[in-house]
């Protein structure tokens, strides 16, 4: 059944008359008349009772009309979602990311798109870079933030990689520490540090971007949190390394300083599905997200001589 059909019908039966229909429409009375046969050979039915001014419903029309209404309504509630889906005025973004790309590099980038579209909902999902890329390829996170480990190369099989920056690792000492006003060390200054890791193994930590430079450092606390490393290193415990996205986020009685040794950078991208149609938020967020990296590296920079 042609929806054309319908809205002449419902606007006949609004108006009681096939002229008045036509005029409102922008058809001609014929072309109404002959719309509304050809509804009527549909549904094999008479809908109007044609008199000698105007028309007036059929029972059968009676019935129709009210499916009719109930159909275009219908229709003109889809195509409003559609284009508040086009004007961002509806819809949802989900976005990923690991622990250290939400200090700064994320929040800034959800910051300036809620500000733009504040009716847009967004979540953010937590978690790993390879459960991040699974969650890509399942539709169910529209953008993801993810990183390379050292030496190693993300899975990007259906999923493409956004090269968003190249993150060094950063050292952080107690502020009143003898090397505190030092810019840049090297890892052989601080064998004699004690260390702060998330494990006892250096090859499960940060450190391990050092251990091909023949660096055994000496572990002394485990904590698994970034906030947790940082009030230990704070207190005077020892020493750590700290991603760069993390550095905005570092307490004022922490100091950071650059290495000078050949430490492995880590690659950080946006990754997005290769095989689902991206939507516009994901599209406005992307580039959202790749202004945000360019301005905190920099910020980091600025704060940090970052080139050894």
């Amino acid at each position: 059944m042609d929806v054309m059909w319908l809205r002449m019908f419902r606007e006949v039966a609004w108006s009681g008359s096939f002229t008045a229909a036509a005029e409102r429409l922008g058809f001609t009375q014929s072309a109404v008349s002959r719309q509304i046969s050809a509804l009527e050979h549909e549904v094999g039915a008479a809908l109007f009772d044609r008199l000698p001014r105007g028309v007036r419903l059929t029972a059968q029309g009676q019935s129709l009309l009210a499916h009719a209404n109930a159909v275009l309504d219908r229709l003109d509630l889809a195509r409003r979602d559609l284009q508040a889906l086009d004007d961002l005025t509806a819809g949802r973004l989900t976005v990923g990311a690991f622990s250290t790309a939400e200090v700064a590099l994320v929040p800034r980038a959800l910051a300036a798109f809620t500000a733009a579209h504040p009716r847009v909902a967004v979540d953010l999902v937590e978690g790993t870079s390879p459960g991040q890329l699974e969650r890509v390829r399942n539709g169910g996170t529209d953008v993801a933030v993810v990183s390379s480990t050292a030496g190693s190369a993300l899975d990007n099989d259906q999923v493409n990689l956004h090269h968003l920056l190249d993150e060094p690792i950063l050292l952080a000492l107690p502020r009143d520490h003898r090397l505190a006003g030092r810019r840049r060390l090297r890892l052989a200054e601080l064998a004699d540090e004690r260390w702060i890791a998330g494990s006892t193994d250096p090859e499960k930590t940060l450190i391990s971007t050092g251990l091909h430079l023949g660096f055994r450092p000496h572990i002394c606390y485990v904590a698994k949190e970034w906030t947790a490393k940082l009030g230990l290193v704070a207190a005077g415990l020892g020493v750590t390394l700290v991603p760069a996205l993390a550095a905005t986020g570092v307490r004022g009685d922490v100091v950071l300083a650059g290495l000078d040794d050949d430490m492995p950078l880590r690659a950080v991208y946006a990754a997005t599905a290769r095989s689902i149609t991206p939507t516009r938020p994901a599209n406005i967020f992307l580039d959202l997200l790749i202004r945000s990296a360019t301005d905190l590296v920099a910020e980091l920079h600025n704060a940090i001589d970052l080139e050894p």
